[in-house]
């Protein structure tokens, strides 16, 4: 099923649009952003920071293309400047969030509920599931479980959690 999102969308103080091949040098960045709390605990210098991130940037984004082909890559702007990133794939039988990234200094403003609650109500609008993954310590499953995730069974790195379209009153 081919998408049906935007391309590009505002949303409150919220601009997201396509990424660009410009957008790589942010978005290694946000990827050392995201992950620079467990790297502080490695006790590696910096250049084996940068190379580790580096190399596992460019893993994780080769496995989203071969996972996720028909995936919207979004890069999420605030105030003109770059803040995030929403990658969605909306081509199977569920809306897959597949990742949602927020630079540290973004984070715990909302800007997560507000980009997922517009997710939700796309998915409840076409009466479709909607699934993610989550790492079981991301402060993030919080929102997920109020926003009406129910986590699934597993026995992996990963949490998979699915939330149900919202059911629509017939009109009389």
């Amino acid at each position: 099923m081919p998408s049906e999102l935007p391309a590009a969308l505002q949303l409150g103080s919220l601009q997201l649009r396509q990424s660009l091949a410009s957008d790589a040098d942010f978005s290694r960045a946000l990827y050392r952003d995201v992950r620079s709390d467990e790297l502080a605990l490695t006790g590696w210098p910096p250049e084996a920071i940068d190379a580790f991130c580096h190399s596992q940037f460019d893993f994780q984004r080769q496995h989203y293309r071969s996972y996720y082909p028909q995936a919207l890559h979004y890069l999420v702007e605030r105030d003109g400047q770059p803040v995030g990133r929403l990658i969605v794939d909306d081509s199977a039988d569920a809306l897959r969030v597949v990742d949602i990234s927020l630079l540290a200094a973004q984070r715990s403003q909302g800007l997560g509920s507000v980009l997922l609650r517009w997710l939700c109500n796309h998915a409840d609008a076409q009466q479709r599931p909607m699934a993610l993954s989550v790492e079981p310590q991301n402060r993030a499953r919080h929102l997920y479980g109020r926003l009406g995730f129910v986590q699934l069974p597993s026995d992996g790195l990963y949490w998979t959690m699915c939330r149900e379209p919202a059911k629509t009153e017939p009109a009389e």
